[in-house]
């Protein structure tokens, strides 16, 4: 195991369905499924109730593809996203891990966030130490990801990122240089344009 997997550590925790939940730990290096018991409000492990990441990986968090079949996970530790498919009984599998670094690239990093598109064309995942944000395109046929390009934030440490509501900028947070730098994002290709940066104090989450 890694230092950052000698226990537990839970990262994120998301909803997927109605009352299912998938809860994200780095340390075990498991995504945890349960169920809320709406009658007793309480958590109710699924069956099966977990699925390991490739050894290392850190898992830290998801995004889920609008057809509700597919799903990706940024892992932090091994600097990979990894697309999970869901069969009919509802249980996920691994179908593809990919790098989000360049294949030259030779220096530290781990990765922080992932999002996808609206329309589920594309995915984006953010690197701290190459300090860009890998772009993807998505296979309309089997939901695994083509990398398409790196864009630099401009900053360091990437800790997250937004796309904008209508899809059209992405938002980065560099968390260890005070900004946040925006992006137009080219919806046919994928591909980001830098518009502007402004100073912000150690930002590490945007919403919208």
């Amino acid at each position: 195991t890694t230092p950052r997997q000698e226990g537990p550590h839970a990262h994120s925790a998301w909803f997927y369905g109605n009352d299912d939940i998938i809860s994200i730990d780095l340390g075990t290096n498991d995504l945890w499924f349960s169920r809320i018991e709406t009658g007793t409000n309480k958590l109710i492990p699924s069956n099966p109730k977990t699925l390991s990441m490739p050894i290392g990986a850190g898992p830290r968090h998801m995004a889920f593809h609008p057809n509700n079949t597919w799903a990706y996970v940024i892992n932090e530790l091994s600097s990979t996203v990894t697309m999970l498919s869901k069969s009919n009984t509802g249980n996920y599998k691994i179908e593809q891990s990919i790098s989000t670094l360049p294949d030259n690239y030779d220096g530290t990093s781990t990765c922080a966030d992932i999002h996808i598109s609206s329309d589920g064309n594309f995915v984006y995942a953010s690197n701290r130490g190459h300090d860009s944000i890998a772009i993807y395109s998505v296979n309309s046929s089997n939901g695994e990801l083509i990398l398409v390009g790196h864009e630099l934030t401009r900053g360091k440490t990437p800790r997250n990122f937004a796309l904008s509501p209508d899809n059209r900028y992405l938002l980065v947070a560099n968390q260890n240089t005070n900004t946040i730098v925006s992006f137009k994002r080219d919806e046919t290709s994928g591909i980001l344009t830098f518009i502007d940066k402004i100073d912000a104090p150690n930002p590490v989450c945007i919403l919208f």
